[in-house]
């Protein structure tokens, strides 16, 4: 849900407008693919393990704007912008894709009664309510009936985000804001970590020597490292040079690359498909899946970075508000 308020935000007031789409857009479409097809071609001779090809296409963004932070005030606005924006508009994929190819047998009454809620949110916002209790109430009612549809239920909390209202009321309060300030610390400090360290399971046992060299931790860790990078940087050069979209302002190609890098680290998204990929399977590769994950993420975050810190040593620092856009 936190997600879905930051994106129906920034498209409205902030960073996101629709000029400025074009690149972590299209970025976002490289690097959800190229990782995919790296984990399928190391995979291609197991049925079982090919469930798992979304693993190595998220990214996890509190770990990747966390090292970015890091820099401080050198790394320009824009390329924080960028980062956020590529970041949440790979959650969605990953969230479209845990609804589509991860879910359950679908119940169509189910689906029903959440397409319902959802009008039913829609005509809230149209009709103005203002009041937080309400998209509450039927927000829990289509988070229960996407759950019981077999649809993953996560795709509900996006729905509830863009349907509460952002325009300011005569005191100056926005539902919205209001909301997302006061999820932010519960998600920040209680709900990421706990997630984390639950689907990290902080667990080496299992890993043998198959479990950290076989063929589904490679081509998850290879589909992190490499594959983020190739998808990302490469269709961030294309759309620049041929002129669909701009570079970032006050960045450069070895900043970008950097965040390319950043974005090799899927973490808490990854290990949650994992979970899902293989729940069903005839052969538990959750081993495999944290060795391939935690593996790969700690090697993009460590060279991301390394190129980073060295890309902006020379850069003047910036001051946020003189640096608005890109």
């Amino acid at each position: 849900m936190l997600i879905g308020l930051e994106l129906k935000r920034e498209m409205l007031e902030g960073e996101l407008s629709p000029a400025k789409l074009a690149l972590p857009l299209i970025c976002a479409v490289g690097g959800f693919l190229v990782p995919a097809a790296i984990y399928v071609w190391f995979n291609w001779g197991s049925a079982d393990a090919l469930n798992g090809w979304a693993i190595p296409a998220a990214t996890d963004i509190a770990f990747a704007l966390g090292i970015l932070s890091l820099l401080g005030r050198r790394v320009p606005l824009a390329l924080k912008v960028f980062l956020t924006s590529l970041a949440v508009f790979d959650d969605l994929g990953a969230i479209i894709v845990i609804a589509i190819f991860y879910s359950s047998d679908l119940s169509y009454w189910a689906l029903i009664l959440g397409d319902i809620a959802v009008i039913g949110l829609i005509a809230l916002n149209i009709l103005g309510v203002r009041r937080i209790a309400p998209y509450m109430l039927l927000g829990v009612f289509l988070w229960v009936t996407v759950l019981k549809s077999g649809v993953h239920a996560t795709l509900a909390g996006v729905i509830i985000g863009l349907t509460i209202p952002l325009k300011r009321d005569d005191d100056g309060h926005s539902p919205l804001r209001d909301l997302e300030h006061n999820l932010h610390p519960w998600v920040a400090y209680m709900i990421l970590p706990v997630f984390a360290f639950a689907n990290a399971g902080v667990s080496f046992a299992g890993m043998t020597r198959e479990a950290i060299l076989g063929p589904v931790p490679v081509g998850i860790a290879v589909g992190l490292f490499v594959g983020k990078q190739v998808g990302i940087f490469g269709l961030a050069w294309i759309a620049i040079k041929s002129g669909l979209a701009k570079m970032p302002t006050g960045a450069n190609w070895l900043m970008l690359y950097g965040v390319s890098l950043l974005a090799g680290i899927g973490f808490t998204m990854s290990l949650f498909i994992g979970t899902l990929a293989f729940e069903h399977g005839n052969y538990n590769y959750s081993a495999e899946t944290r060795a391939g994950v935690l593996g790969g993420s700690l090697v993009s975050a460590i060279l991301g970075y390394m190129v980073l810190k060295y890309a902006v040593r020379k850069s003047p620092a910036t001051d946020d508000a003189d640096d608005l856009a890109y």
